[in-house]
C-alpha cells in the first residue's frame, strides 16, 4: 500500500537516501519560498479542508506539499484506526453520539483497515496526514455520521496516541531481536568457553581470558539494552487521547475505558503535557542509539580481528563482499555497514533533540518533523540487528590464532606479579621486578615461560620452578574465579543464568 504511493515533490522522499532526502527537502522548502513571497502566484485545489470552514481560499498546492505529513506518517494507518475505535465505541457507550452511528463507523474503519492493507486505498497528500486521510474516506464512505468520529478528540491528541501505539510495538519488535542476538551470543559463548585470547585494553595485549567471556560481556551489554526498552515502554504506557488540542475537552470522556481497551497502564496526567512533549520518542532515539554504539563497538573489534593482521576470525561467505579490482579481497562490509549506520541513527536522536529544544506549550507544528527520525531510526536498528545475529553466528574462530596472540605480548606479566607478592613481596616492588623481566625479555626476543630458573632469580630469588605452572595461560584465567572474571567455571555459570533471563523475557 505505502509503495503505491504517488506524491508531488519531496513526498516521494520516503524511499530516498539521506543524502538526497536533503537535497530534495532544500530544494521543496526553496521552491515554496519563492512561490508565496516572490512570485506570489496562487493554485485553487478543489474541495476544502475538513478544517477549512475558517478559510477564504484553498490552501496552495506548495503548501500541501510542504505541510503533507502522509508521505511517512501513512505507516501509522493500523494504529490510527485501532485508536478511532476505541475512540468510537467509547463514544457510543457514553451517549455521545448514537450507538448505531458508533456501530456504523466501527464497521466502516475495520471495512477501511482491510482495504488499506489489500492496496486498495491511495492516500492523497491534499489531505495532509493519516488521520485526515482516514477521516476522509470514512465520511465518504457513510456521509453525515462520519463527521461523528472527530467529537471529543484533535489530531493533537490523536497523534499523540498513534506514535506511542506505534513505538511501543516496535518496542516489542525491537526486543524481540536483541533477545535472538543474546541465544547467538550464548551459543558462541558456550563453543568458546576453552578458547583462549588475549584481553585488550588501549589496544594492547593486556591479560588472557576465553573468547566465551569476550563474547559474555556483550551479552551483558545488550541485556541493559533490553531493560532500557522495557523501562522506556512503561514510560511511554499512558493513554493521552482526551486531551483535545490542548485543554481537554467538556464531553463526558470514559478516557480509562479507551486506555484499557488499548491496553495502556493508565492515562496522561495533564493535558498539555500529553499533546506537547516527546520525551517518550527522545528516550526511545536515546535507547536505539546505545544499542548502536554495542553493535558499532563490536563491529569494530569483529572488522580488526577479520583482517590478516589479527586473523581471529573469518567471515562466512554469505556476510562477506569482494573488491571490483583486487581478486583476493574478502571485506566485512556487514559489520562496516553497522559501524556506519550507527551514525545515523544517533543524528535522529539530535534531530529530536534539536526539535523539541525550544518549543513553547502546547503543539507545534514543528513535533510533525518527530516521526521521520525515529521511524528511520526504528527502521536502521531492525535492519542491522538481524542481520548481525547470522553474521556472528556464522563467522569461523580461529582458535589457534587466538591462544597464538595470548602467548605473546607477556599476557601473563600480571600472574608473575602476583605469584612473587604470594611469596612475600610487597606488590609495588613485585610490578617493578617483573617489569624489569619483561624489559629484559624484550631484548633477548623471548617469552616469560621461556626464561630459565637462574634467569628468574637474577631478578628475585623468591622465584621457585613452580612459576611455570602460575604463569601459564590457562592458570592465568582459571585462577580468576571471583564472579564476573573469566575462569571457565564462572564464565559457564553466567551463560547458564543467561539462558534463564532470556526464557524469561521470551514468555
Amino acid at each position: 500500500m505505502v509503495r503505491s504511493l504517488e506524491m508531488r515533490g519531496w513526498m516521494q522522499l520516503i524511499s530516498a537516501k539521506p543524502f538526497a532526502k536533503v537535497v530534495a527537502a532544500v530544494k521543496s522548502i526553496f521552491g515554496f519560498f519563492i512561490k508565496v513571497f516572490i512570485y506570489r502566484i496562487p493554485e485553487v485545489q478543489p474541495g476544502m479542508k475538513l478544517w477549512g470552514g475558517r478559510f477564504s481560499k484553498n490552501t496552495d498546492s506548495a503548501v500541501d506539499d510542504f505541510n503533507s505529513s502522509i508521505g511517512f506518517d501513512c505507516r501509522l494507518y493500523r494504529q490510527d484506526i485501532e485508536g478511532s475505535i476505541a475512540h468510537v465505541r467509547m463514544l457510543g457507550k457514553c451517549g455521545i453520539i448514537p450507538v448505531d452511528e458508533a456501530e456504523l463507523i466501527e464497521r466502516t474503519l475495520k471495512e477501511i483497515l482491510a482495504d488499506i492493507e489489500n492496496g486498495k486505498v491511495q492516500f492523497e497528500v491534499d489531505a495532509e496526514d493519516i488521520h485526515m486521510n482516514i477521516e476522509k474516506i470514512l465520511i465518504e464512505r457513510i456521509g453525515e455520521p462520519g463527521k461523528k468520529l472527530h467529537t471529543g478528540r484533535s489530531r493533537n491528541d490523536q497523534v499523540a496516541l498513534d506514535i506511542r501505539l506505534y513505538l511501543r510495538d516496535e518496542i516489542e519488535n525491537i526486543r524481540k531481536m536483541l533477545i535472538d542476538l543474546e541465544r547467538m551470543l550464548l551459543r558462541l559463548s558456550e563453543d568458546n568457553l576453552d578458547t583462549i585470547m588475549p584481553g585488550y585494553t588501549h589496544l594492547q595485549r593486556a591479560q588472557p581470558i576465553t573468547a566465551a567471556h569476550h563474547f559474555m560481556a556483550y551479552f551483558h551489554m545488550f541485556l541493559r539494552d533490553l531493560d532500557r526498552l522495557a523501562d522506556c515502554k512503561k514510560r511511554m504506557n499512558k493513554m493521552p487521547l482526551g486531551s483535545g488540542a490542548l485543554a481537554g475537552t467538556t464531553y463526558p470522556l470514559d478516557r480509562k475505558s479507551v486506555a484499557d481497551e488499548l491496553g495502556f497502564d493508565d492515562i496522561t496526567a495533564n493535558s498539555l503535557d500529553a499533546v506537547s512533549d516527546r520525551d517518550f520518542v527522545i528516550e526511545l532515539a536515546s535507547c536505539l542509539s546505545i544499542i548502536m554504539m554495542h553493535l558499532s563497538r563490536f563491529s569494530e573489534e569483529l572488522i580488526l580481528w577479520s583482517s590478516h593482521e589479527f586473523g581471529f576470525v573469518e567471515m562466512d561467505d554469505a556476510y562477506s563482499t569482494g573488491s571490483s579490482i583486487m581478486p583476493q579481497k574478502k571485506n566485512p562490509d556487514v559489520a562496516e555497514l553497522v559501524r556506519g549506520k550507527t551514525g545515523r541513527v544517533y543524528g535522529s536522536l539530535v534531530t529530536l533533540l534539536t526539535v523539541m529544544k525550544a518549543l513553547p506549550l502546547a503543539y507545534n507544528k514543528d513535533m510533525q518533523e518527530d516521526k521521520e527520525a525515529i521511524f528511520d531510526a526504528v527502521d536502521t536498528v531492525k535492519m542491522c540487528l538481524p542481520v548481525f545475529a547470522k553474521m556472528i553466528g556464522t563467522m569461523k574462530i580461529n582458535r589457534d590464532k587466538m591462544y597464538e596472540a595470548a602467548s605473546g605480548g607477556f599476557t601473563n606479566a600480571t600472574d608473575l606479579a602476583d605469584y612473587l607478592v604470594k611469596k612475600g613481596v610487597p606488590f609495588r616492588s613485585a610490578h617493578e621486578i617483573t617489569g624489569k623481566m619483561v624489559a629484559y625479555c624484550i631484548n633477548n626476543k623471548k617469552s616469560l615461560e621461556q626464561m630459565t630458573i637462574e634467569e628468574f632469580m637474577a631478578f628475585s630469588d623468591r622465584v621457585g620452578p613452580d612459576v611455570y605452572e602460575e604463569i601459564s595461560l590457562q592458570k592465568c584465567v582459571d585462577g580468576r574465579r571471583l564472579p564476573g572474571g573469566p575462569a571457565r567455571e564462572t564464565v559457564r555459570k553466567t551463560i547458564e543464568e543467561g539462558y534463564k533471563i532470556i526464557d524469561s523475557m521470551s514468555r
